[in-house]
């Protein structure tokens, strides 16, 4: 069985919306960054259906501050995906939040050459139409 991806009007990819991931798409539509929260083991990331912890299903979804730091990133120069190429370069990162977990996302609103470990960085949207993308951008600006 193949598994169609989905694409935004302009031809670039935007994430499969499953019954999963749907709460986390809905408060990306609506400017907010919502995680699970397990009542024993906090707050993950990736949206699953389970606590990849202690394998609970009593988790719940929360808003959290949308603010994290750098930890990690790479840029992206050459754009392998063609409907990527306008956007070179990505600057993509591992955010980690106020509240623990870690995201892979990308740094918009400054130049490759200005990213650094550890900047304060604050989440951001992208509207595509079909779905939200949830980027970060240096705080302040």
């Amino acid at each position: 069985m193949r598994i169609e991806q989905p694409y935004a009007e302009n031809g670039r990819p935007v994430p499969r919306r499953t019954p999963t991931s749907a709460p986390w798409l809905d408060a990306a539509r609506e400017g907010r960054l919502r995680i699970q929260r397990c009542p024993r083991d906090g707050f993950f990331y990736y949206p699953r259906n389970r606590c990849p912890v202690c394998l609970g299903a009593d988790w719940a979804w929360e808003d959290v501050s949308g603010r994290g730091t750098l930890y990690s990133w790479t840029v992206d120069r050459v754009g392998h995906d063609p409907a990527q190429r306008s956007q070179v370069p990505l600057v993509v990162a591992i955010v980690e939040l106020e509240e623990g977990p870690r995201l892979t996302s990308r740094i918009v609103g400054c130049a490759p050459e200005d990213v650094s470990i550890g900047m304060p960085l604050e989440v951001c949207f992208e509207d595509l139409g079909r779905e939200t993308l949830v980027h970060f951008k240096p705080r302040g600006r």
